[in-house]
């Protein structure tokens, strides 16, 4: 059985994208940079942290695993089988979410549902996704028609799941680092600007007059976590900011895990809670620059496993998709 229209319903999973190869990398860099080639030097450093690594790029493949699992969720249920088919689209790196939508055009979806593999939602972020999805289909006289999930920080399954994470890198401490750890929540850091009030917002927003979305979104996926997993001491960091002029959101992991041992803590566990995937972000900013942080001011150090395509965590993503559409009034079956 397919949707309401016989036809099956369009699955578009979004992440950033990523190098296919270390031949790649500069053309993944000149595309981040909207078209302007880095300098020899910025491509060096990306060379070398990549390298760090083992010239390693599982986010394509994560991302088509994440997006395969998730339609078998949503379609597992008898009369339910073939309702949605699964596509990826990726902002800087091939296969490009314009061209994931012509593909849709292409096999004839009417109706689709976009979702993007970050939780929390910003302007030039999640956002911007949507912007290329659109921006695909301005000219076009047929589908696909459709609906996105902008958010989904603070669902209920999305919780339980982290924090079962959390619990799980805490039991993975030695017990006496255990017992005086701090739970550090993170996400990807942005580029901010200050109005004439003097608040603070991403760069590029105009939708946040006083207290940034983004920010408190991560505020308050830590809150519902730490509760969850009854977490005494936690805080929230930024991480992987960019090479821009203008000022990042912080503070930086960097900064925080000192100031963690100075206050007495003996271990701190990373919840990168704005990622999904292991990534460069994951592999290099967390695995070799926060542990070396953590090492340098003699205390534990612990992250949280990535969710990948763990079916635990894709019946996370299922959960969110049906919420979505069913808020949205269109549910197909």
């Amino acid at each position: 059985m397919s949707g309401a229209s016989g036809k099956p319903i369009g699955l578009l999973v979004m992440a950033y994208g990523t190098p296919q190869s270390a031949e790649d990398i500069e053309r993944y860099y000149t595309d981040i940079r909207g078209g302007r080639a880095p300098t020899p030097a910025l491509i060096a450093d990306l060379r070398r942290r990549y390298d760090a690594i083992g010239n390693r790029f599982p986010l394509l493949e994560v991302t088509r695993g994440q997006a395969e699992g998730l339609a078998r969720a949503l379609n597992r249920a008898g009369d339910r089988a073939g309702t949605f088919r699964a596509y990826v689209g990726m902002k800087h790196a091939p296969p490009f979410i314009g061209d994931a939508v012509a593909g849709m055009r292409e096999d004839g979806i009417e109706r689709a549902v976009g979702i993007v593999m970050a939780p929390h939602w910003s302007a030039m972020s999640v956002e911007n996704y949507i912007d290329r999805v659109q921006a695909s289909s301005t000219g076009q006289t047929e589908g696909p028609s459709f609906t996105f999930v902008r958010q989904w920080y603070d669902h209920p399954r999305f919780v339980r799941y982290l924090g079962s994470r959390v619990l799980e890198a805490l039991d993975g401490l030695e017990p006496e680092r255990a017992e005086a750890a701090a739970v550090v929540f993170s996400a990807h850091s942005l580029p901010t600007r200050t109005d004439g009030r003097g608040n603070a917002r991403c760069l590029r927003c105009d939708v946040c007059p006083r207290s940034c979305r983004y920010v408190e979104q991560l505020r308050q996926t830590a809150d519902l976590v730490a509760a969850s997993a009854r977490v005494p001491s936690y805080l929230t960091a930024w991480q992987s900011a960019g090479h821009t002029p203008q000022p990042w959101w912080g503070p930086s992991l960097e900064d925080v895990i000192p100031k963690l041992a100075a206050d007495g803590h003996t271990a701190a566990v990373v919840c990168a809670c704005g990622f999904t995937a292991d990534h460069l972000e994951t592999l290099y900013d967390l695995d070799v620059e926060a542990r070396t942080a953590a090492e340098e001011a003699g205390i534990g150090f612990a992250r949280t496993e990535m969710p990948n395509a763990d079916p635990s965590f894709v019946d996370v993503l299922a959960a969110v998709v049906r919420d979505h559409l069913a808020r949205e009034g269109s549910r197909p079956w």
